[in-house]
């Protein structure tokens, strides 16, 4: 911000500082703008003006930009965020090693270390786009693989305790087989803060759709979840639980229905790395087939966020 100086001795100082940038000068005691073209044509130099300003007891005020005065004759400066300012956005990238990746309770990958990633750009007004990946296994899971995240949404506060967070999130799959696995969710969810405690309500809904066509009829899937965690203070330790409760296509289970549910510790390692270990399962009739996508496992994550 460009900042008006006033008194003598500051004045003095900074016309001849700024000579070289064509400053403009003005009066405390008028409201007309005095410009350097002015100077020259009646012959008097900055110098002289300063000086005549201070024998009358007047203020003379300096500055690289024009200067314009409201009717209290107080110099009205245009703020430099207004003449470009900043883009307001900002951009973050995340990487994670983990031994499973469970999605909903689900391990997609078949029991196998996982590599994970995203980036993210949001913006001050709160709306965001990024994307996520992470790595699969092609022989159990059937989707490829890879799996690649893209979504887009807004966040941002209602108040000091509460916020909001809804969005679209598409789910695919590059290098899957034949036939149709990519599919599209919208969500939505609160959050809220109790000092040290914070927990969040949210729901995720696919419509029917040729990605969720896994028994030969397209069907949807809605999902319910509430999250819940508790820094312990003077700590880098944060404790974590989470419900959740799935209905449709995304089970992995006889029924299509499908509780999950994780206890979990997180551990600030300092810089900008974390840790994570939880307990994962999903509760409900196992699908036909050899492999147990519900079972119970420990998981650990290692992550960093830039």
């Amino acid at each position: 911000m460009l900042t008006s100086i006033r008194g003598l001795t500051a004045a003095t100082l900074s016309a001849g500082l700024l000579l070289g940038a064509a400053p403009a000068f003005a009066s405390g005691s008028n409201s007309e703008a005095i410009t350097n073209a002015d100077l020259a044509d009646d012959g008097i130099s900055t110098d002289l003006i300063a000086a005549s300003a201070a024998l009358d007891g007047d203020t003379v005020v300096i500055t690289t930009q024009p200067v314009t005065f409201d009717r209290a004759g107080e110099p009205v400066v245009e703020d430099a965020s207004s003449m470009g300012g900043e883009s307001g956005l900002s951009f973050s990238a995340n990487v994670a090693l983990t031994t499973e990746y469970r999605f909903r309770g689900v391990d997609l990958s078949g029991g196998e270390i996982a590599i994970q990633g995203g980036f993210d750009i949001s913006h001050s007004s709160g709306f965001y786009v990024g994307t996520w990946a992470s790595s699969l296994d092609e022989q159990t899971v059937g989707y490829g693989s890879t799996e690649l995240d893209l979504y887009g949404g807004w966040s941002g506060n209602v108040s000091d305790a509460v916020s909001v967070d809804v969005g679209f999130i598409a789910y695919t799959y590059p290098d899957a087989g034949p036939g149709d696995f990519d599919y599209y969710e919208f969500y939505g969810s609160l959050g809220f803060t109790f000092g040290p405690v914070s927990t969040t309500t949210g729901v995720a809904y696919a419509p029917g759709q040729d990605g969720l066509d896994f028994g030969g009829g397209t069907d949807d899937n809605l999902y319910l979840y509430t999250d819940l965690s508790l820094g312990i203070p003077d700590t880098p330790i944060t404790l974590n639980g989470h419900l959740g409760y799935t209905d449709g296509s995304l089970t992995f289970t006889n029924d299509g229905k499908a509780f999950d549910w994780s206890i979990s510790a997180d551990v600030a390692l300092g810089g900008n790395f974390s840790a994570n270990i939880a307990y994962i399962e999903a509760e409900g009739d196992p699908a036909p087939g050899a492999y147990d996508f519900t079972d119970g496992a420990i998981v650990a994550t290692i992550s960093a966020s830039f």
